[in-house]
């Protein structure tokens, strides 16, 4: 298989006389302009632009091959996206349709592209081959550390020509110019909601259309869909407090509350603002989720009837009027309740009439503590 034109190394039985020597590698050419190419390769110039964006290549080839994207040759008929080439028009229909072909022998977990699965592999097995000259961090694959170096150096070469944003990464550049263009075209193809991210397609079909929760707590069980809600669940026993404010000694369970405490406490970060109301968000979600209501959006749609919800909480919420699943069990009773809030006001009136108003409190604070995970109140 020949990896760069007129390259001998793949070609052993190939007779063809190439008298270009590269002078670095030793690889020979066919012709002069395929060794003045491949040079471009080992001093980093981009010396081919394109005419019709400001992307610079160092072979004509590249070149050649990125032109596609700016005509129809390659189109996505779902979402408009034009691609390089066959191949990458083929994994980015993946989008569209959902399909993951390659699966993780060890968690299960599947992935649009060999490569990526090749990537996530290392998490198990804990290999980081990427090491950083400049400090003592390694990575399980390249990119992470091309992003991580940006750390030490400072360069951030993408910005936006909207709002003058700067970006270490092209793709974070131009996944932040959708924020401006409003194009959201990863589309669910279960209800009606779209995304700006490919990401934040998959999160949604995990969180919403989904039953699979393959991420169980060490203390009590629980089950989680994602590796993120089990972390952010576990200091609820240990009580652990990893984030800390560098403004004050306060400490939080989670970058969520640290974030808010930094915005409302020191006016450190931005808040995010509803076009409608100008109401204020220290959180995209809870801004997305309020957008919603003013909307009348409802994209969460309960399978059991037709009934719709704004958030995902709503619909879980809901959910439960179609089940027997009792969650909650009172320690001073036995009585099984279902949801939180009315653990709340049952406790209240148990321990009135038991006599434990001294416990209430602090039963009181484990339970909004936990946001509904902790299986039994007042034991």
């Amino acid at each position: 298989m020949q990896t760069e034109a007129g390259d001998i190394t793949e070609h052993p039985r190939d007779d063809k006389s190439r008298p270009y020597v590269c002078t670095v590698c030793d690889k020979r050419f066919a012709r002069k302009a395929y060794l003045m190419d491949h040079r471009n390769r080992h001093t980093g110039e981009n010396v081919y632009s394109c005419s019709q964006c400001e992307r610079s290549f160092s072979s004509r080839s590249a070149l050649y091959t990125h032109i596609n994207i700016h005509t129809d040759k390659y189109k996505c008929a779902e979402c408009g996206k034009c691609c390089q080439c066959k191949k990458d028009l083929a994994v980015h229909r993946r989008c569209h349709s959902g399909e993951k072909p390659f699966e993780c022998t060890v968690c299960s977990k599947r992935f649009t592209l060999a490569g990526n699965l090749g990537k996530h592999i290392r998490i198990h097995s804990g290999e980081k081959p990427y090491k950083c000259h400049m400090c003592d961090k390694a990575f399980s694959h390249s990119g992470s550390l091309n992003t991580h170096m940006t750390v030490h150096t400072g360069e951030k070469p993408y910005k936006c020509h909207v709002c003058d944003k700067a970006f270490s990464v092209s793709g974070n550049l131009n996944t932040h110019m959708r924020v401006h263009t409003g194009d959201r075209p990863f589309k669910c193809s279960l209800c009606n909601d779209s995304f700006r991210q490919q990401s934040g397609l998959y999160q949604h079909k995990r969180n919403v259309h989904s039953n699979r929760k393959p991420y169980h707590c060490p203390y009590c069980g629980k089950l989680f869909k994602t590796n993120s809600e089990l972390k952010q669940h576990v200091p609820v026993h240990t009580g652990a407090k990893l984030y800390s404010c560098r403004h004050c000694s306060e400490r939080f369970a989670s970058r969520y509350q640290l974030k808010t405490h930094l915005l409302k406490s020191h006016n450190e970060g931005t808040w995010l603002t509803c076009r409608i109301c100008q109401k204020k968000f220290a959180h995209s979600g809870n801004l997305k989720e309020h957008a919603r209501r003013h909307e009348g959006v409802k994209p969460y749609v309960c399978n059991e009837c037709p009934k719709r919800f704004c958030t995902a909480f709503a619909l879980k919420d809901h959910q439960l009027t179609h089940s027997d699943y009792k969650q909650f069990c009172c320690g001073l009773c036995g009585k099984n309740v279902k949801r939180i809030a009315t653990v709340k006001r049952h406790f209240k009136r148990c321990s009135d009439k038991l006599g434990f108003n001294n416990v209430l409190a602090t039963v009181t604070k484990e339970i909004n503590k936990t946001s509904g995970h902790l299986p039994t109140v007042g034991c």
